[in-house]
């Protein structure tokens, strides 16, 4: 009789659905729109594995609702903060996630959102769609140079690294925020007062963890250059949007440009951030590529296999034991140059 494993979405990019069908068999949220800890729940009984999106809520009580047999929770994803992670130590439970397979796709999509902030893409082509460019003015659109300036990383793991190596080919100086990581010859380790005072961007690369909660805050944005351009595609909750928000209005900071939010997915209800001017928005969109995606889901799947055939999980997140076993009492474990991504 085939374990039986719950997944948060019937349809995952690539092919490895159809593998973990294979040994085992998937119950899915049928829905449209994005479960709640209690849709999850009503299908999670007898569950072995649970597969979930990087934002679907996996807490104690879905846990409970899996009962015994639960083993392992899987995130397609690097983030980890929607899981309740001392509940799942206190229950011996394996939670996994996908570091490596995302990190030069979401590096990209940073860089894109450094040009597009920086540069006023936006705004530019906004005015094109519109019908307003009518002639052409020297002092329309203008935007900051990228090459030549500083970019300091918040968070130096492999998104911060890849994001580094780009930078150089931009001529940029890089400096870099973690209390994990040293000089490398790509970036200079600097704290982060430094960092905010001397950075001409600052990009963000840190997980949603109660430390890193609003790590962006109004004392933070005053310090930076009010040229500067804040760029994030870790965790909305890393950054005060309303902080933000005020930063952008007033004229303290030149631009931003966010993939997350702290409300995720908005629907109708847009984040005032997303009309502002001098800033670039998208859908959480880092890893969104079809091998990427595709890469996430199968390291995903493989993690489950690995654990329903009683072997130890390929990427357990820092904190969890690779295999399940006797329950701990927290899980709340440093987690050394480790970033979000989707």
């Amino acid at each position: 009789m085939k374990t039986r494993v719950l997944t948060t979405r019937e349809n995952l990019p690539g092919r490895g659905l159809g593998r973990l069908s294979e040994t085992a068999d998937v119950v899915a949220w049928p829905g449209t729109e994005k479960p709640g800890p209690s849709d999850l729940a009503s299908l999670a009984a007898g569950v072995s594995g649970v597969l979930a999106l990087g934002n679907d809520p996996v807490d104690g009580a879905l846990m409970d609702a899996a009962g015994p047999s639960l083993r392992v929770i899987s995130l397609a994803s690097m983030g980890f903060d929607n899981v309740d992670r001392a509940a799942a130590a206190e229950r011996g439970i394996v939670v996994t996630h996908t570091p490596g397979v995302l990190a030069e796709t979401t590096a990209d999509l940073t860089f894109a959102l450094i040009l597009a902030a920086r540069r006023r893409l936006g705004a530019a082509q906004a005015s094109l769609a519109e019908g307003s460019w009518e002639l052409f003015r020297m002092g329309d659109y203008l935007g900051l140079d990228i090459h030549g300036a500083t970019l300091g990383l918040i968070g130096y793991g492999q998104i911060g690294r890849a994001v580094a190596r780009r930078a150089h080919g931009f001529g940029m100086h890089v400096l870099h925020h973690d209390p994990y990581a040293a000089d490398d010859g790509l970036s200079t380790s600097v704290d982060l007062p430094t960092l905010l005072t001397e950075s001409d961007i600052v990009s963000l690369h840190v997980p949603l963890t109660e430390e890193t909660r609003h790590l962006i805050s109004a004392r933070e944005l005053a310090a930076m250059k009010p040229t500067a351009t804040l760029v994030s595609t870790s965790r909305g909750g890393v950054v005060d949007e309303e902080a933000l928000l005020h930063a952008v209005r007033g004229g303290r900071l030149h631009s931003a440009g966010l993939d997350v939010f702290e409300r995720e997915p908005m629907g109708t209800e847009l984040s005032p951030l997303v009309a502002e001017d001098h800033v670039v928005t998208l859908p959480h969109i880092g890893s969104a590529t079809e091998a990427t995606r595709a890469a996430m889901v199968d390291l995903a799947v493989d993690n489950v296999l690995d654990i329903l055939g009683g072997r130890p999980a390929r990427t357990p997140l820092p904190g969890s034991p690779a295999t399940p076993g006797v329950p701990t009492r927290t899980a709340e474990a440093r987690v050394p140059a480790l970033e979000a991504g989707t």
